[in-house]
């Protein structure tokens, strides 16, 4: 995927730090390392390929999915895959247009420019991008009134990397100046099998298969998922066992985290239940839903629906949140004759 020799690797994952940082240890560096996403590696790595040889910056990239899929691991590639100084910033920390000037006005050359949460930028910082990201400039006014002027400020050209959990938040003029579209799906139980014994492996932590299928099983599509949940039965197995992380162990601590086979948490059978048994299986408002169980109601439409709807648990209407008879099967609760003629 790529003509790094093995030192330049280890060179690179120095320059990421000392590793205390534990995540740092078990994120990839690079594209060959990389679980799952293999059509998005392979596009990737043809334009990564093609900007290197010709030595300039990459196209504009705006990554886009559910959290948790590795949107910020997936830049920090790009930028190690170009040789390129990557910097990280989020949207909310862009608070004021001077902010975005004095990080574009410093960066070296051809840089990887990272911003998280693309979809919150204020409108006139998102203004002051549009230039920067076409003419690799910045228009800055002087003076005020009549005394007034505007200067262009040249930046040297570079790579804007935009993540985002909610892509149709992002305004058209803005998501129309990437030049590089890319959309991450939930990963297969294959994939996320592959990354859970990874990551047992980098952490010096023996896992048996049947424990590591399990745990990828339960990991609702999500690395980051699948991650925290090998540290959690590396504790169990250190207490409870020899160091080794069984299919015993793995559930035996699934069911201590109240986490069931198929991933759902008390907060997801909650949600099911108050849609099937305070509202007779729906349809009720995402902000009346989100009241009753005692969730924000970003965290219900950006965290726990899209596996819910992805796992055919609830679907949406244009009245609201309904369960499928899925769900009531899950939770082993009876479906009326009324919910039958339904569905």
């Amino acid at each position: 995927m790529s003509d790094y020799t093995e030192e330049e690797r280890i060179l690179a994952r120095e320059a990421l730090g000392d590793e205390e940082n534990r995540d740092n240890l078990i994120r990839p560096h690079f594209l060959e390392e990389f679980q799952g996403q293999a059509e998005v590696k392979d596009n990737l790595s043809v334009f990564i390929t093609a900007a290197r040889q010709r030595k300039d910056a990459l196209d504009h990239v705006f990554i886009s999915g559910p959290p948790g899929l590795g949107k910020t691991t997936l830049a920090g590639i790009m930028a190690n895959e170009l040789g390129v100084d990557f910097k990280v910033t989020s949207a909310p920390a862009l608070d004021k247009p001077k902010d975005l000037a004095g990080l574009l006005s410093t960066i070296p050359e051809r840089t990887v420019f990272f911003i998280d949460e693309i979809h919150r930028l204020k409108p006139a910082i998102e203004e002051m991008l549009y230039i920067a990201m076409e003419d690799y400039a910045l228009d800055w006014i002087i003076g005020q009134g009549p005394a007034a002027r505007n200067i262009r400020i040249p930046i040297p050209p570079f790579t804007l990397i935009g993540a985002t959990t909610k892509p149709g938040r992002v305004s058209s003029p803005l998501f129309t100046r990437f030049g590089i579209n890319v959309r991450m799906n939930y990963y297969n139980e294959e994939e996320l099998g592959r990354i859970v014994v990874r990551t047992a492996h980098l952490l010096d932590i023996p896992i048996e298969r049947d424990g590591a299928l399990l745990l990828a099983k339960c990991s609702r599509g999500t690395p980051r998922i699948a991650n925290r949940l090998v540290k959690r039965m590396r504790d169990y197995a250190q207490i409870d066992g020899d160091g080794t992380i069984t299919g015993e162990i793995v559930s035996s601590g699934l069911t201590r985290l109240k986490i069931d086979h198929l991933g759902l948490e008390e907060i997801d059978r909650e949600i099911l239940r108050t849609i099937i048994q305070k509202y007779a299986g729906g349809p009720v408002g995402a902000e009346t839903l989100a009241i009753s169980v005692g969730e924000g109601i970003d965290s219900l439409e950006d965290f726990y629906e899209p596996y819910l709807i992805q796992m055919g648990f609830i679907k949406r209407t244009p009245r609201g949140r309904v369960a499928t008879p899925l769900a009531y099967e899950h939770l082993r609760i009876e479906t009326s004759e009324d919910q039958r003629f339904l569905f």
